[in-house]
């Protein structure tokens, strides 16, 4: 097998509501509107003569990532317990980080998907494994087997759009990790996770304005625990032409939402001015 790479984009959950645990998945139930953003590591995949997988990672937020238990060592071990690798069968995985981790993108998801999707596309994954992996990999996990745009109507329902958005982002990554069972673990706040279809609409700006009505469920203990979060996104609300901002996942990173490229790159730069410590970059949906 001669080396290959492949791009694992991030997510961004545009406003995300969190209901209780459903018992049988001990996950909690969810809704949430999710575009990828062109934002990528590279992993690169070579089979190799050796008796164990050699796995390395480098970029700029690699030092974050735990080199002996990761998504990508749990994905192996997943994809050779469900038969899909043979044990004996060895492979070199480098993985380039240029996703912030611990950051709400999903960046270590879609590590795992990319993998995952890589070693299985001569054969489909079932219901029951998918469960399995997502029980192990966290519910983001499945996203990143969707087309890049879409409505999570609950954990396990999602609906594709029928039409390409094009949205900017000045997004902002404080260099907090802020861990998802952490956070999960003191949210009590649960909403009801309704029936509905309010995003399959034709209007970029009708879609804004039912954006504007909701909210990340778990922004408020992301803030209380890192104030300058708060901060943050204050800042953003007030450049020019932002629509609105937010949290994304269980945080550390904010986005504000811009209509244009023009209107993201001129208010990147007064950020960039009052956070010149925190990565501060413009991303667009794919």
């Amino acid at each position: 097998m001669r080396g290959q790479i492949l791009k694992s984009y991030c997510k961004i959950n545009l406003f995300l509501s969190v209901g209780r645990k459903l018992k049988r998945y001990k996950l909690h139930n969810i809704q949430s509107l999710i575009f990828f953003i062109n934002l990528y590591d590279q992993i690169q995949i070579k089979k190799i003569n050796s008796s164990k997988d050699n796995i390395k990672f480098f970029g700029k937020f690699s030092n974050y990532v735990n080199k002996k238990n990761n998504s990508i060592t749990k994905s192996l071990s997943l994809l050779r317990t469900r038969g899909f690798i043979n044990e004996k069968d060895k492979f070199k995985i480098t993985v380039k980080k240029n996703v912030p981790v611990f950051s709400g993108f999903g960046g270590g998801s879609s590590n795992a998907a990319a993998l995952i999707k890589f070693f299985t596309k001569k054969r489909k994954i079932s219901r029951k494994t998918m469960d399995y992996f997502s029980k192990i990999l966290g519910s983001d996990f499945r996203l990143f087997f969707y087309p890049p745009q879409l409505f999570q109507r609950n954990l396990f329902k999602i609906t594709k759009f029928k039409k390409k958005y094009n949205f900017y982002f000045i997004l902002v990554y404080p260099f907090l990790r802020s861990s998802t069972k952490n956070i999960y673990g003191q949210f009590r706040n649960y909403k009801t996770i309704e029936n509905r279809n309010n995003y399959q609409v034709n209007s970029k700006l009708k879609m804004i304005q039912n954006m504007k009505f909701e909210e990340n469920s778990l922004e408020k203990i992301v803030a209380l625990k890192y104030p300058v979060i708060k901060k943050i996104l204050n800042e953003l609300k007030l450049i020019k032409n932002c629509q609105f901002s937010r949290i994304t996942g269980s945080g550390s990173a904010c986005f504000g939402l811009f209509l244009t490229q023009r209107s993201a790159d001129l208010g990147l730069s007064k950020i960039k001015k009052k956070f010149p410590k925190f990565w501060c970059v413009i991303g667009k949906t794919i």
